[in-house]
């Protein structure tokens, strides 16, 4: 696996070992940033959380593109020495929350972008972007995008859905908070 884009182009990263975790292909991740992109303008600056990270791919990518910083939440060990790796390799701006995504307590401050990628078929993101509604995590800016299986149905309380895209067997979906009357 290699970062697309930025300042760490080209830059190799490593993907844990096994199947425990799933990737995002470089195309999938690619397309998500230049839908990102077109959205965002630019990454400068933002607070980004990379759920589920596995290696890191999605957060780094962002890093690279000149995010301020990236929370990595996951719960493997062995995909946390690869993140471990990944980013001290980058010297990254980044911290990593060892546990369960659907466990995140309260934000200091809502990121920018919330970028998941849970295990395909769980069911899981609607429960945890409600947990990071209450617990903060979304901002009345914050953008959220769900990497799940294809035809899965994403949505949230007081969210909507700015664009869904399938690429063979996963499919992205972005999310942001519905606008305050």
């Amino acid at each position: 696996m290699r970062i697309i884009a930025g300042q760490w182009r080209g830059r190799k990263i490593e993907a844990p070992p096994g199947d425990i975790t799933r990737p995002t292909t470089d195309r999938v991740r690619e397309a998500l940033f230049s839908m990102l992109a077109s959205r965002l303008g630019t990454f400068e600056g933002l607070r980004i959380a990379d759920l589920f990270a596995g290696s890191g791919a999605l957060g780094l990518e962002a890093l690279s593109r000149r995010a301020a910083h990236c929370t990595f939440v996951e719960r493997d060990r062995t995909a946390i020495k690869s993140l471990e790796k990944n980013i001290a390799a980058l010297d990254a701006a980044a911290d990593i929350w060892r546990g369960s995504a659907g466990n995140l307590g309260p934000a200091s401050q809502p990121y920018d972008l919330i970028a998941m990628d849970p295990p395909y078929g769980s069911g899981l993101a609607d429960k945890i972007i409600a947990n990071l509604s209450r617990q903060g995590w979304i901002g009345p800016s914050s953008w959220i995008s769900v990497e799940t299986e294809r035809n899965a149905t994403v949505a949230g309380d007081g969210l909507t859905v700015e664009a869904v895209r399938q690429f063979g067997k996963a499919q992205i979906t972005l999310l942001r908070k519905n606008p305050t009357p």
